[in-house]
C-alpha cells in the first residue's frame, strides 16, 4: 500500500476522516500515523514564516536594515497631497 493523506478532526479521543474516501486497508489492519496540524494561517501568512529561510544572521540584518532606512525608496511628498 503507498502512503495516503487524509483530512481528519481529532474528537473525543478518536481521529474522524473528514474526507469521504476508500482506503486500501483491511479488517484490523495496523497502520503508523503521523499527525501534523493543519495550519489556519493564510497562504500569505504561511510563506512570510519562510522568508528568511537559507540566509544567514548577517544577510537578515542588512534585509531588515534596508527596510527599516524607506526614505531612499520613496519620493518626499507634499503634506496637503
Amino acid at each position: 500500500m503507498t502512503a495516503q493523506t487524509l483530512e481528519a478532526i481529532y474528537e473525543n479521543g478518536i481521529f474522524r476522516i473528514l474526507s469521504p474516501r476508500k482506503i486500501a486497508l483491511t479488517e484490523g489492519q495496523t497502520v503508523r500515523l503521523t499527525v501534523e496540524p493543519k495550519s489556519t494561517l493564510s497562504p500569505l501568512l504561511q510563506r512570510a514564516l519562510h522568508v528568511y529561510d537559507g540566509l544567514s544572521d548577517e544577510d537578515i540584518a542588512e534585509v531588515e536594515r534596508i527596510a527599516l532606512a524607506r526614505a531612499p525608496f520613496f519620493p518626499a511628498r507634499d503634506v496637503a497631497e
